[in-house]
């Protein structure tokens, strides 16, 4: 079965925090560059945050930048993004992705396999 699964959504207040958790199974995974991207009502599918294949390297959109983090773990097959200091502006689905290669992107049309997303809500 080949999916991505992400976990740790949920409501929260305005400056709380949560981690967000994605686990591949059925592909490969640590030759792969992944992302974190966002949608909320109304609006278009954004990038949030990208790692290498390595984790050596990572970005993060300006909005994020110093209160988001992404990580990975190619043992266990699994990227991460910790979510500090959040915001009501904040609220939206969170999908996981995996990019063509090592490599991560800007652009979704870079990324090829999709989790079903996460519902993050951030209360004022």
């Amino acid at each position: 079965q080949v999916q991505l699964v992400e976990s740790g959504g949920g409501l929260v207040q305005a400056g709380g925090s949560l981690r967000l958790s994605c686990a591949a199974s059925g592909m490969p995974f640590s030759s792969y560059a992944m992302g974190w991207f966002r949608q909320a009502p109304g609006k278009e599918r954004e990038f949030v945050a990208g790692i290498s294949w390595g984790g050596g390297r990572t970005s993060y959109a300006d909005s994020v930048l110093g209160r988001f983090t992404i990580s990975r773990d190619n043992a266990k097959k699994s990227v991460y993004l910790q979510m500090n200091s959040l915001k009501p502006e904040d609220t939206a689905v969170y999908y996981c992705a995996r990019a063509r290669g090592g490599t991560h992107d800007y652009s979704p049309d870079y990324y090829n396999y999709w989790g079903q997303g996460t519902q993050v809500t951030v209360s004022s």
